[in-house]
């Protein structure tokens, strides 16, 4: 097969797939997983008035070092890119990313530390539109 550039199209090495399906791995559970509680949460507050606080730690066990993964092959990513030899495009979509992954962690740390229904929310929504976003450009970067 080739690209429609001309050049062939190959196969990952294992490393590198790997490092790939480790960082997808990690973008699944914490992106998805924000949106998966969300989509449950009117069910989840029938359960209780503290069943969405439980299910909020349960998730954050789980969504903590799906954020750790994502760094730690986000860096990985970067490491094993020619990023000397990319484009300033490139390169300006690689700090947007580094800045949305930045606000999202951040944005979530405040939404489980907020202390009323209402920062809940916000923060919230902030947390998880901007890891869509992080996800977005994450597809671009990888050309």
């Amino acid at each position: 097969m080739v690209t429609a550039a001309g050049s062939p199209v190959h196969l990952a090495s294992a490393l590198e797939g790997i490092r790939l399906i480790l960082h997808v791995l990690g973008a699944a559970v914490w992106v998805g997983g924000q949106f998966t509680v969300l989509a449950l949460l009117p069910t989840v507050r029938q359960l209780g008035d503290d069943a969405p606080k439980k299910v909020a730690q349960a998730f954050a066990r789980l969504m903590w070092p799906a954020y750790g993964l994502l760094l730690l092959t986000g860096f990985w990513n970067i490491a094993a890119s020619d990023v000397s030899g990319a484009s300033s495009t490139w390169k300006a979509v690689l700090m947007a990313k580094v800045a949305v992954v930045v606000l999202a962690g951040v944005a979530m740390f405040l939404h489980q530390a907020a202390g009323s229904r209402r920062a809940t929310a916000i923060w919230g929504a902030i947390g998880a539109l901007s890891s869509v976003a992080a996800l977005c450009l994450g597809v671009f970067l990888a050309g």
